[in-house]
């Protein structure tokens, strides 16, 4: 694996930081990946477990746009892998799905993500009410992502074990 990482500064203000370590594991998940083919991006872990690093980069695209482009943009917009009859569709469905096409898929909304994080005045900015009425400040939305890499980016560690052996940070 070839790591590509910047480490995060270690004083910075509040934003930068946060910014900081969210690119952080966004780039840890791409550096878990990258080196392998196809098929070995569709491995799963153990069943009953469907999951793989293609599954993923799939559900991450998916994450990125719900919080930052659906919750915090407040975008009509629908899952791109998953939906309410397929809800682990991100997951589920790798068999014949193309890595090349998730990969653009999850760095345009990593994009998307930058932008409408950019775009907020402060972390203090609220998004609009979800389903059960709550409102989510930009600051949990930023701490929620890198707590979701950061345990994701541990389910990877073992997925790309077991593809090969590489371990590391």
């Amino acid at each position: 694996m070839t790591d590509t990482r910047i480490d995060p500064p270690v004083a910075a203000d509040e934003r930068a930081m946060l910014r900081a370590w969210l690119d952080w594991h966004r780039e840890t998940l791409a550096v878990k990946c990258r080196g392998l083919t196809e098929e070995q991006l569709r491995l799963r872990s153990v069943p009953p477990s469907s999951m793989s690093l293609l599954g993923l980069v799939r559900h991450m695209a998916d994450v990125e746009r719900s919080w930052f482009r659906r919750r915090l943009n407040g975008e009509d917009l629908d899952g791109i892998y998953y939906s309410d009859d397929d809800p682990d569709g991100e997951f589920d469905n790798v068999d014949t799905a193309s890595a090349e096409e998730a990969f653009a898929t999850w760095h345009a909304e990593i994009q998307h993500a930058r932008a409408a994080e950019e775009a907020c005045a402060d972390l203090d900015a609220m998004t609009k009410a979800d389903r059960q009425g709550v409102h989510y400040s930009l600051r949990w939305i930023m701490c929620h992502m890198i707590e979701e890499y950061a345990r994701h980016n541990g389910h990877a560690d073992l997925l790309r074990e077991r593809i090969d052996g590489a371990t590391g940070e």
